[in-house]
């Protein structure tokens, strides 16, 4: 484990803070900044721990959002357990692949996740939707292998996964853009934590930086929502930058990744 001297701990700090604006302002896309800011800026040197620590706190992360958006009511239940549900097995799958995947690979596929997170949040988000959509047994049906293919994705990046959850609650649920965000928080939250605990038990986390970025989390958190206020007329302009941004980090991972796998 890094020793937790204080350049250590304000870095950390520092990248929760970075990804709580970034989560508060857009709602999303943020979290996959977690363990790149760790790797390259705390210094963490072995992949699977940063991306182990950084699923924990995400998952953490969005345990707390649940809870306002479920005081609010946004948050359809029964779909978002069953899909939730669906996708802890695959969220186990996914993580147990990675922590067996070379930490340069790992890193190559995580730069094409981050690719795939910017390239989505190009496109403009709709609200149509049914808000008063209920679990059927055919919506089951089509809740499940999406929810198992996601939890996959998420256990083996790392990654949150919201942006593969909201559009895959959407579609297979019909659910408006409000109601599927709220609701993938539950398997945002399940996804990381099944993630984190798999890294865990091969001691992969390091839970003094979880806290850590979760402390910087909640102030970037304030700081990002006063943002989003501040940007309400021009937020597709905003997310457009913001996408422009990882799409370039996704580069330079990649990059350095392919380089690091050529020359070892």
């Amino acid at each position: 484990m890094i020793e937790l001297i204080p350049s250590i701990i304000v870095l950390t700090l520092l990248s929760g803070i970075i990804v709580g604006i970034f989560l508060g302002t857009f709602g999303g896309g943020g979290s996959v900044l977690a363990a790149p800011l760790l790797i390259y800026l705390v210094g963490i040197e072995d992949p699977h721990i940063a991306i182990g620590t950084s699923a924990a706190g995400v998952a953490a992360i969005a345990l707390f959002s649940l809870i306002g958006h479920w005081r609010g009511g946004r948050v359809k239940w029964p779909c978002a357990i069953t899909f939730a549900v669906s996708g802890l097995l695959g969220s186990i799958i996914g993580s147990s692949l990675a922590k067996i995947t070379q930490g340069d690979v790992l890193m190559i596929g995580f730069s094409g996740a981050m690719a795939l997170i910017a390239l989505s949040m190009f496109k403009k988000p709709k609200s149509i939707g049914d808000p008063e959509v209920h679990l059927t047994p055919a919506l089951t049906m089509r809740l499940a292998p999406i929810g198992m293919i996601v939890g996959v994705a998420a256990g083996f990046f790392g990654i949150g996964g919201g942006f593969l959850i909201v559009p895959g609650l959407m579609l297979a649920a019909g659910m408006t853009m409000a109601n599927a965000t709220a609701s993938s928080l539950v398997s945002v939250a399940i996804f990381g934590a099944a993630t984190s605990a798999n890294y865990a038990i091969s001691n992969m986390v390091d839970f003094r930086l979880t806290a850590l970025l979760l402390v910087g989390g909640v102030v970037g958190g304030i700081i990002g929502i006063y943002l989003a206020k501040l940007i309400a007329n021009h937020t597709q302009l905003a997310r457009t930058c913001f996408a422009s941004m990882i799409l370039i980090v996704a580069v330079i991972v990649g990059v350095q990744s392919v380089n690091a796998v050529m020359a070892g």
